[in-house]
């Protein structure tokens, strides 16, 4: 017994703790995929998908709906970025406007 247990200690041991987790490809392809969306902060400058992903503007259940879909491949990766520039594009639109009728309206208070 001593000696079966001592065999597999050492093995899960090195998978376990061998440094920072490897990186999926579908992930690694998310955070290379360099996008423009001329919406919010993101206007003017590449971003990549990932960080699109995981900014303000999408919702937490969308974020894990798209990459559940995405990782499962039924979404490609033309599917996701449309989705998600989509979904900036119109969110970030949606922020400037209440601003800007927050600001227009003064009984917006």
């Amino acid at each position: 017994i001593t000696v079966k247990s001592s065999k597999e200690d050492p093995g899960t041991a090195g998978e376990e703790g061998d440094g920072p987790p490897k990186e999926e490809p579908w992930e690694r392809t998310l955070k290379t995929t360099v996008v423009h969306v001329e919406a919010g902060e993101f206007r003017g400058h590449g971003v990549s998908l990932w960080d699109l992903l995981h900014s303000r503007y999408i919702p937490e259940e969308n974020r894990k709906e798209l990459l559940e879909l995405f990782e499962a491949g039924e979404l490609t990766l033309e599917q996701v970025k449309n989705v998600v520039t989509t979904i900036v594009t119109r969110r970030a639109a949606a922020e400037r406007a209440e601003a800007g009728a927050a600001v227009d309206d003064p009984r917006a208070e």
